[in-house]
C-alpha cells in the first residue's frame, strides 16, 4: 500500500509523540504504514507512506536520486547570483549540497493559509523560490537559503518523483499506485561473462 499525505504545519512525521504534539496518527488510521522520508514539523506538504519496507527504503534512499520539489517562501528577493549559488551547491560547513534546480516563481494561486500565519515584516518583501533536490539532509533547504542570505519563512514540498500534492487539502490523504521497481542493468563485465558462458 502507498499513501500520499499533505502534512500540515507543526505535525510530526511519526505516529507517536510527546503529549500535546500532533502526529500522523491524528490523520491516518491505517495500520502498518510508515513514512518514506521525512518533513520537519515546521514544514508542510507531500509525505509518502507505505507498508512495504523495501519500497520505503528505496524512496528515502538518496542513491536513487528521486527528485523532490519544494516551494519556499523566503525573506527578501533573491537575485540571479543567489540562485546560481543554490544551483551550484552550497557549503554548509558539515557538507556541500549537490547541484540542484532553483528558480523564482509566483506565489501559487492554490496556496492554503498557514495556521498560525507567517510573521512577515512590512519593510521586507518576500519571494517564492522553487527548489528541486536529489538529496535530503536535515533542514537542508532552510540552511541553503539562509546561507545565501534569504531565510526561509515557509516550506512546502509539492512533488516527490512523479507523485504530487494535486487535489490534496492539508491533512488529507489518498492511496496511490506503487511504482514499478526496476532492477539495475547488468554491468558490462557481467554481460561479457554471461556471453562467455553461452559460447562454452
Amino acid at each position: 500500500m502507498l499513501i500520499l499525505f499533505n502534512k500540515p504545519f507543526n505535525v510530526l512525521c511519526q505516529f507517536t509523540g510527546e503529549p500535546g504534539k500532533e502526529t500522523l496518527a491524528g490523520f491516518i488510521q491505517v495500520p502498518g504504514v510508515y513514512a518514506a522520508g521525512r518533513l520537519d514539523a515546521d514544514s508542510e506538504g507531500l509525505l509518502v507512506l507505505t507498508d512495504d519496507g523495501a519500497l520505503q527504503k528505496r524512496i528515502a534512499d538518496p542513491r536513487h536520486k528521486l527528485p523532490k520539489t519544494y516551494l519556499v517562501q523566503v525573506e527578501g528577493c533573491p537575485d540571479e547570483a543567489a540562485l546560481a549559488r543554490l544551483r551550484a551547491g552550497v557549503d554548509l560547513g558539515d557538507f556541500v549540497t549537490m547541484p540542484c534546480d532553483a528558480r523564482l516563481v509566483a506565489e501559487p494561486a492554490w496556496l492554503w493559509p498557514r495556521n498560525p500565519p507567517i510573521r512577515e515584516r512590512k519593510s521586507i518583501p518576500v519571494s517564492w523560490v522553487e527548489i528541486v533536490l536529489r538529496e535530503g539532509k536535515n533542514r537542508q533547504v532552510r540552511r541553503m537559503t539562509a546561507k545565501v542570505g534569504f531565510p526561509t519563512l515557509r516550506l512546502i514540498r509539492v512533488r516527490i518523483g512523479d507523485w504530487t500534492l494535486d487535489g490534496l487539502a492539508p491533512g488529507a490523504w489518498t492511496e496511490a499506485a506503487a511504482p514499478a521497481v526496476q532492477s539495475a542493468p547488468p554491468s558490462p563485465m557481467r554481460s561479457r561473462v554471461a556471453r562467455s558462458f553461452r559460447r562454452h
